[in-house]
This record gives structure tokens, C-alpha cells and sequence, in this order.
């Protein structure tokens, strides 16, 4: 046992993505076993590894974790990405959940029929343009200091800059209204743990394409 968190899930993003990108922003170092094939999810479910039968699962600590908030949580707590009190935790808390709102649309996208493809493009745009960005640019404005919550980096600072960059991918010139945003972006980059994470060769994984989603649906479906 190498005592390296093991990280169980399909070679792409998913819900796992999000914690590759802690764990990185943490300086953990991970190891991957990719489920290939439908009978590699069964032989999971069959040996009792799935509490729920699904993944994300993460083998930490002499645990198998699954549920992806419940990991992230887990991770942000021992890593000390979680805030110093219950007042900043609760703030990191409300601003993660309504990035995996927008997470989830972007995530989704590739999935949509070709006659739905349209409309759940404008619905990202809208939604990251008109509910969430305004939000986090008045968040930097009114906080004033260089992270989202405290002064000190949070799990909320690893997943705002994780999905703005999906969102760029989506639409590159999405942040063009929001220079705090933007400023964010290119400063929590340069983070040393974040630089290399977003160096080719990492962990990190692309965007889904329209190809691997048949290939998917066999593991899953």
C-alpha cells in the first residue's frame, strides 16, 4: 500500500474532477484506477466497495469514500482548505454548492441531444453571466482580499477557478465583463500546487468529446 489516495472512475472528469483538483491544490500526490469496461463498475459493486453502487470512490485513510461532496469535504478538512471557523466554513459551503450548480450544466453539456445542444448552451451563458459570475465579482470587490473567503486559500477558491476555466473552454471571452474574476483566475494559477496541475502531462483531465460518450454509457448503462 503506497498510502497514496486511489482514486476509482472513468479516464475523464465527471464528478471526480473536482477532486483531482483539490487534491492537487493540496500538493497531495494520487493514484488512478480506471474502470475500462462495464465489468470492472460489477467486480466494485460485487466486492462491497460501493456503499451506494456508484462512483466516484476514493480509497483514503483505510476508507473507501464515496459520494463526491462528502470526499471533497473530507479532503478540504484534512488539508486544511475548509476556513479557520464555522462562519467561513459556512461561506465556503454556499459558494462551492452554487459552483456545482454550474458545474453540473457544464459537465452536462456534451451529453445534450443534437437538437438540445442550442438551448443548453444559451442556459450556460445566461446562468454563468447573469446568476453566478455577478456574484463572485461582487464577492472579490466586497471581500478585498485575494481568495473568496477569509485570507487564506479555500477548497471555494480550487473549484471557482476550476469552473471558470470549463466555462472558458465552453465560451472563451465568458469573463469579459468581470475584471476581478478575471484577475482571480490568473492568480490563483499561479498558486505553485494549481501552475503545475494545469501543466500538460498532469492529472488533469480534457473535455469530454462527443466520441467517448458511447464508450461511457457502456461502463455506466
Amino acid at each position: 500500500m503506497s498510502g497514496k489516495p486511489k482514486l476509482h472512475y472513468f479516464n475523464g472528469r465527471g464528478r471526480m474532477e473536482s477532486i483531482r483538483w483539490l487534491l492537487a491544490a493540496a500538493g497531495v500526490e494520487f493514484e488512478e484506477c480506471f474502470l475500462e469496461t462495464k465489468d470492472d463498475l460489477t467486480k466494485l459493486q460485487k466486492d462491497g466497495s460501493l456503499l451506494f453502487q456508484q462512483v466516484p470512490m476514493v480509497e483514503i485513510d483505510g476508507m473507501k469514500m464515496v459520494q463526491s461532496r462528502a470526499i471533497s469535504n473530507y479532503i478540504a478538512t484534512k488539508y486544511n482548505l475548509y476556513g479557520k471557523d464555522l462562519k467561513e466554513r459556512a461561506l465556503i459551503d454556499m459558494y462551492v454548492e452554487a459552483i456545482i450548480d454550474l458545474n453540473e450544466l457544464l459537465m452536462t453539456h456534451t451529453f445534450q441531444p443534437a437538437d438540445k445542444k442550442e438551448q443548453h448552451f444559451a442556459t450556460i451563458v445566461d446562468k454563468a453571466t447573469n446568476r453566478y459570475f455577478p456574484v463572485y465579482e461582487k464577492v472579490l470587490k466586497d471581500h478585498g482580499q485575494d481568495f473568496l473567503v477569509g485570507n487564506q486559500f479555500s477548497r471555494a477558491d480550487v473549484q471557482l477557478l476550476e469552473t471558470l476555466l470549463m466555462a472558458e473552454e465552453c465560451k472563451p471571452d465568458i469573463l469579459a465583463k468581470f475584471p476581478l474574476l478575471q484577475s482571480f483566475k490568473a492568480r490563483i494559477s499561479n498558486i505553485p500546487t494549481i501552475k503545475k496541475f494545469l501543466q500538460p502531462g498532469s492529472q488533469r483531465k480534457p473535455p469530454l468529446q462527443e466520441k467517448d460518450v458511447p464508450k461511457l454509457m457502456k461502463i455506466f448503462h
